[in-house]
């Protein structure tokens, strides 16, 4: 039971994998693709997700759910969340009652409105943890210094993986606030295509400054009133991922917003690409939890209808912009 099982061969899943094994521990990689498990096995590359990157030798992955959980004492979620409630009814029956099982993805599930953690509980009884924060995969995979945040609400559990991820370039906090951090961690994706809204449109970092602001305290709003600890939005599950991702050309969410912005079809975005942006279903998501718990979240709402009610990019600007005026705080 000394095994880690990475499921999910993406960007990040890829990445996690080989810090993990260049830590020397043995990994147990689950790729959906058969293409992809192949490529690593035979030629040490994941070109799909990850180019140009050389993975460590002892990495080697399989398209067996089977083999990939049932001897790990340890399993690592990074399946994009819209699937991760399929791959794991069907991993379950594989999964040692005595696993622990970290969630390294952002976003909520559509229709169910369940965080991932959530989804991993109704479907395997565990708890767990959530790894999250400002993190990119070609960063990390480059080993540039990063910071994230490691929820848990038992504090071994919490101690144990700190432990096991932090390497000389990746840092890993620990907290206890799981809803605090995957919240901030799913709805930073929607400010994300927001802010790529707001660079496609050329209108300058003054409003991109303004949304990450005024996007933070609707994510707090919402995280608060959903039994999260305010404190944890101004760490690095909540303004550090969001600065992030709100700036960053490596971000999935901001590179959709932007191409909104110019123009293009959500359509046309989405079938130009084989990588997940989070955001895009988080946003119907995030925006029925708006309504369902009568948080105002102006931006989200206004990102949901660009993205599920054709508006026009510009005219949600201008909606933003002409709301009836108020105290900031």
């Amino acid at each position: 039971m000394s095994y880690i099982a990475v499921i999910g061969a993406g960007s990040w899943g890829t990445t996690l994998a080989c810090l993990l094994t260049d830590k020397g521990y043995d990994v147990s990689f689950w790729a959906f693709e058969k293409e992809v498990a192949e490529e690593i096995n035979t030629s040490g590359r994941n070109s799909l997700y990850l180019p140009g990157v050389d993975l460590p030798p002892a990495l080697k992955a399989t398209c067996d759910l089977e083999e990939a959980v049932k001897k790990s004492r340890y399993i690592l979620n990074v399946i994009p969340t819209q699937f991760t409630r399929s791959v794991f009814k069907e991993a379950v029956r594989y999964i040692h009652e005595d696993a622990v099982i970290i969630s390294a993805s952002k976003g909520i599930e559509q229709g169910t409105l369940l965080t991932v953690s959530s989804i991993l509980h109704e479907i395997t009884g565990s708890r767990g943890a959530v790894l999250s924060g400002p993190s990119f995969a070609k960063e990390v995979i480059a080993k540039y210094p990063t910071a994230v945040t490691l929820a848990s609400q038992d504090p071994d559990v919490s101690l144990l993986l700190q432990e096991i991820f932090t390497t000389n370039y990746f840092r890993v906090y620990t907290h206890t606030d799981i809803v605090g951090v995957e919240l901030g961690g799913a709805l930073k994706n929607v400010i994300a295509i927001a802010s790529g809204i707001s660079d496609g449109l050329n209108l300058g970092h003054s409003a991109r400054a303004a949304l990450i602001t005024r996007g933070l305290v609707e994510i707090t709003r919402l995280g608060e009133i959903m039994g999260a600890d305010k404190r944890t939005f101004s760490g690095l599950s909540g303004l550090g991922d969001l600065v992030l991702t709100c700036t960053g050309p490596l971000s999935r969410n901001y590179s959709v917003g932007i191409k909104l912005g110019q123009g293009m079809r959500l359509r046309d975005i989405i079938s130009s690409t084989r990588s997940v942006a989070e955001g895009v279903a988080t946003a119907q998501s995030a925006f029925e939890l708006s309504l369902e718990y009568n948080v105002e979240m102006p931006i989200v709402e206004q990102v949901y209808k660009v993205l599920y009610q054709d508006e026009d990019p510009a005219a949600a600007v201008h909606n933003l912009m002409n709301r009836t005026l108020r105290p900031e705080f």
